[in-house]
């Protein structure tokens, strides 16, 4: 998980997700994974066997490496100064606690199993050469374990390096607060202490100055650790963010207004405007003088609800089907506009023609010039109405409404309403 988090978020907005952080919480977690594959492999017990212990011993010196490595990236910064001090303190108890076990697990191999006419000598000295990455004192692998006392020597010494190494797992584990306070862990680093003191005491001597230097142990593990890749496929979850919609539409990409109300009514016809898209159904082709663009529904709105229904994941074909089973009493919809497309005003344009006063709703702006000419300067006219008296024998006036938006900014002289001289009732506007 944490390596496909650190795959998918290049962008992270802090530091704990960053490359670096990521990759130490790998790091600590395939070390973990080390670790439990050691205890589940000794924990039915180890056999006091020549191979077995050798074998525990490079296994217990790979837990210690993979530990090591964590080490040196926990110390750096800016790494350092994001992770808890009981994590520091750990990482350098299990480094000291498992190389120690490894070098007890070396030296009691070689104190307690002598070479005899039924072992196989080629097998254990290819063991034992693959055990050092350099033989102590330049011996060779068969000298040291025909040898009597060259095995006492290589024992002792490790015995040595596995008690300082218990002692300093208990030094640094007593150098951490939370440490202390588990119990546990304490009576683990004493017991492993107490157990390397006590088989050096049993080989130790008083005219002993011997001080032959514990080589390094090759790491080496049979247990396989690697990272299974998450299938998201397989895991069934509920979406939390099912309810916004869907993503392509209801993101933070996306600016929408607040839903409104729009009441549809039944009718012979049809209502107006058609259906496009799917998951986010949205409205298009509206006829401006039907009954839903009056009620305020626009083009390229999206239907949310119908009827108190959220239908944000419905198909175009069940929400017409939902728009069939009208009541009666008509049908109240919730819609959502794009941010930006405002409410327009549209003007009225009237005329006069035979005597006969007729007036048309006309639509003269269109939300497409309304949006074109936005924020271009607007002109405020003086007059509203301008009436003229061309021909006097027919006696009619002509209305013309001047157009709110003009294209190009201009200087507009002010104008004075005329009059003609004979008006009657029907010439009134």
């Amino acid at each position: 998980v944490l390596s496909h988090l650190k795959e998918s978020f290049t962008h992270t907005p802090s530091f704990d997700m960053s490359p670096s952080m990521q990759n130490m919480l790998i790091r600590l977690m395939l070390a973990q994974a080390q670790e439990c594959a050691f205890e589940k492999m000794v924990l039915p017990g180890i056999r006091n066997q020549y191979f077995s212990l050798l074998k525990v011993a490079q296994e217990a010196t790979k837990v210690s490496d993979v530990y090591n490595l964590i080490n040196q990236s926990i110390t750096q910064a800016p790494i350092k100064e994001h992770v808890p001090p009981a994590w520091f303190y750990t990482v350098q108890v299990k480094l000291q606690h498992y190389r120690a076990l490894a070098h007890y697990f070396v030296a009691v191999a070689m104190l307690d199993h002598q070479l005899n006419s039924k072992d196989d000598v080629d097998q254990q000295e290819m063991l034992l050469s693959q055990l050092y990455d350099a033989m102590p004192d330049g011996l060779a692998p068969l000298s040291i374990l025909r040898s009597k006392e060259e095995r006492k020597r290589v024992g002792k010494a490790h015995l040595r390096k596995a008690v300082m190494g218990h002692e300093e797992a208990v030094r640094v584990q007593s150098l951490c607060r939370s440490l202390r306070k588990i119990e546990i862990l304490q009576e683990i680093l004493r017991v492993s202490h107490k157990r390397s003191l006590n088989k050096y005491a049993e080989h130790e001597q008083e005219d002993d100055f011997d001080m032959m230097a514990a080589p390094n142990i090759i790491a080496k593990s049979d247990q396989k650790i690697e990272i299974v890749k998450p299938e998201f496929s397989k895991v069934k979850v509920v979406d939390f963010f099912h309810d916004l919609g869907p993503i392509s539409v209801f993101s933070a990409k996306q600016k929408w207004t607040a839903p409104r109300k729009i009441c549809l009514m039944p009718g012979d016809q049809d209502q107006g405007f058609t259906l496009e898209g799917e998951s986010a159904v949205q409205v298009t082709s509206l006829d401006p003088a039907s009954h839903a663009a009056r009620s305020g529904l626009r083009d390229g709105d999206i239907i949310v609800s119908v009827a108190g229904r959220d239908c944000k994941w419905n198909s175009v074909t069940e929400l017409i089907k939902m728009l069939k089973e009208m009541p009666e009493n008509g049908l109240d919809i919730q819609v959502i506009s794009p941010q930006g497309l405002e409410t327009v005003q549209l003007p009225k344009c009237a005329t006069y023609s035979g005597g006969l006063p007729k007036t048309y709703s006309l639509t003269c702006l269109t939300l497409d010039d309304v949006q074109s000419r936005k924020g271009k300067k607007v002109v405020k006219k003086l007059s509203f109405l301008n009436w003229g008296s061309k021909n006097t024998k027919k006696m009619a006036s002509t209305v013309s409404l001047p157009s709110a938006v003009e294209s190009t900014p201009q200087q507009v002289s002010e104008s004075t309403a005329h009059f003609p001289d004979a008006l009657d009732g029907s010439s009134l506007y």
